[in-house]
């Protein structure tokens, strides 16, 4: 059975272009990316020719300053944009979101000439981009990853294994977070890979319960040589930098989890006004009327709080708290959203005819990616009261 149509958004949005890159954005998303969504992911195609029309339609970096190709929005009309994608499939709204991460260092901590030089074909070439912070050994405790770059004169010299790479094989760039210094988050570093670079290879992708369509793959570096103008920011900066690109991209998150609600928010409404039992629609039960005010509300929620998060950031303001809030709260809704769909749905939720049980599988994800959960709390926790004590 294909996905249904979403219902629009009543959003708040600050102006005439931000209203008209919405209506642009939800058309792309119905008329090329919905209707083929639950097929491609069946067979775990991704969509490279969408992320192409993406790019020509300027969508793939729409944070980003427009001096070098970007789209001079703010994060709010950003975010309603992934959020939007994400509604119609998460894979190509979470690898909008993965692609504004990994082109975030050079972006913020790049020299100019770097930007000048890197940066319009990555935001608006049809370049595809992947970050590379997590490895088999260390996922949340980043600051103890191995991977290290060696000084070779003018070059660094490569060599690890990261894990858990979105996008990984097929990406175009990579923004490689390695140790160049001592153990410990200050002696890391920043590099920008060029996706053939020689000695960089993929491993097989990972087989996963959900976003079939979306390649993960760890990447192996064996003596992947890069000039030092590929160094972004300082030596070891890298920390400072990851952690900083992870604060926006935990927002982009948020904002795919309540666009994967939404789509099941949908399903489950119009399951439930067309399927009839003791001679009425299921709808008129009062015990699935709560349940679907009860989604509807930690959807408006979920919304609320990564706006909130995101007019922090466009006003230059500490927000990283509200983000970890924000990636907490959104995809823990996406979860209870998805199970009650496919509850409401009974028999025919479970069954790979209807896309609720696929909204489920997608949605668990996100409570893994870019900070667990329960780092997000430790995050939230230490805003609060402070580090842990040892």
């Amino acid at each position: 059975m294909p996905d249904r149509a979403p219902q629009p958004v009543d959003r708040q949005l600050p102006t005439d272009e931000a209203r008209d890159l919405i209506s642009l954005v939800r058309d792309i998303a119905q008329r090329e990316i919905a209707p083929v969504a639950a097929e491609e992911e069946d067979a775990g195609r991704f969509p490279r020719e969408v992320f192409t029309l993406l790019s020509e339609s300027g969508l793939l970096g729409l944070p980003y300053d427009a001096e070098y190709g970007g789209g001079d929005q703010p994060y709010e009309v950003y975010l309603q944009v992934l959020e939007e994608l994400a509604t119609a499939r998460l894979t190509v709204g979470l690898g909008v979101s993965v692609h504004s991460l990994a082109s975030y260092a050079l972006a913020a901590y790049g020299a100019k000439e770097q930007r000048a030089e890197y940066l319009p074909a990555m935001l608006g070439g049809g370049l595809l981009g992947a970050y590379c912070l997590s490895e088999p050994a260390s996922g949340s405790d980043a600051a103890s990853l191995r991977t290290k770059a060696v000084r070779d004169g003018d070059d660094w010299v490569i060599d690890g294994t990261k894990a858990w790479i979105t996008h990984g094989g097929i990406a175009d760039f990579y923004t490689v977070m390695a140790r160049t210094g001592e153990e410990g988050p200050r002696g890391i570093t920043a590099f920008l890979v060029p996706g053939d670079a020689e000695g960089l290879s993929a491993a097989v992708p990972e087989k996963k319960m959900g976003m079939k369509g979306s390649p993960t793959a760890q990447i192996h570096f064996d003596g992947v040589r890069v000039p030092d103008a590929r160094r972004i920011g300082e030596e070891g900066q890298g920390f400072a930098i990851a952690l900083s690109a992870l604060d926006g991209g935990r927002l982009g998150i948020a904002a795919c989890a309540i666009g994967v609600a939404r789509a099941a928010l949908d399903e489950a409404l119009g399951y439930a006004v067309e399927r009839r039992q003791f001679g009425r629609p299921i709808a008129d039960f009062q015990g699935l009327r709560f349940m679907l005010a009860d989604m509807a509300t930690q959807i408006e929620a979920g919304r609320a709080l990564y706006l909130a998060a995101a007019r922090l950031r466009d006003a230059g303001r500490p927000f990283a708290r509200q983000a970890a809030m924000a990636k907490l709260h959104c995809t823990d809704t996406a979860m209870r959203v998805t199970t009650d769909a496919v509850q409401i749905l009974g028999g025919y939720g479970y069954t790979a005819d209807f896309p609720a049980e696929r909204y489920m599988r997608e949605a668990k994800v996100l409570q893994i990616v870019e900070g667990t959960n329960q780092i997000q709390r430790m995050v939230i926790a230490r805003h609060l009261v402070g580090p842990e004590t040892r």
